[in-house]
């Protein structure tokens, strides 16, 4: 059996957010899927930035099809979680259903990524508490009420939970988690 690991997103996730990891993870031989609130073509987005803006810019991206339903997964199919950035978080942290697979992930102590806005799904659920993290630095007043040290860096480990800022730190990011990953779910075939 394959090892598996799983990303959670939906509609207005960034588009590098989702598909770097999906793509790394792949390339290092684990089966990934992707689970959004249902089976459907997602529509990402791409936030940039623009001369004279205060903030970024969002703009379509690329659509993907979410290969599974929130209710149809089962957390312990999966060694690892991914959590995206981009909007979705901002609604996703409200769905039951994700809320159950995320507790599942942190109270069995497996590896989880989260990026950018990710770690508003993690602070639903109350996973930060007494953790170091980083996030899109906007979050940093968000990370702390939830409890979180932040550190404004490209990537922080802690135990098994690795975070980042945003996609310019994809490269230190997926360094840190693939290390995480190889100690506690090597790839099997």
């Amino acid at each position: 059996m394959t090892t598996k690991i799983l990303i959670v997103t939906g509609d207005a996730a960034e588009s590098l957010e989702v598909l770097y990891p999906y793509q790394r993870l792949l390339e290092e031989g684990y089966e990934v899927d992707i689970a959004a609130p249902a089976r459907k073509q997602l529509q990402f987005v791409v936030h940039d930035f623009e001369p004279g803006f205060d903030t970024y810019t969002e703009k379509p991206g690329y659509t993907w099809p979410a290969d599974l339903a929130f209710s149809e997964v089962d957390p312990g199919q999966y060694t690892a979680l991914v959590i995206p950035g981009g909007r979705a978080p901002e609604y996703l942290r409200n769905d039951p259903e994700l809320r159950k697979i995320l507790k599942s992930f942190f109270d069995a102590d497996k590896p989880v990524a989260q990026i950018c806005h990710g770690p508003l799904l993690t602070a639903a659920i109350g996973s930060l508490e007494g953790r170091r993290v980083t996030a899109y630095p906007a979050l940093e007043l968000d990370m702390q009420a939830a409890g979180a040290s932040f550190q404004d860096t490209e990537a922080v480990v802690d135990n098994t939970l690795v975070s980042s800022r945003a996609w310019p730190d994809h490269p230190a990011w997926m360094r840190e988690f693939l290390k995480v990953l190889r100690a506690k779910a090597p790839v099997t075939t």
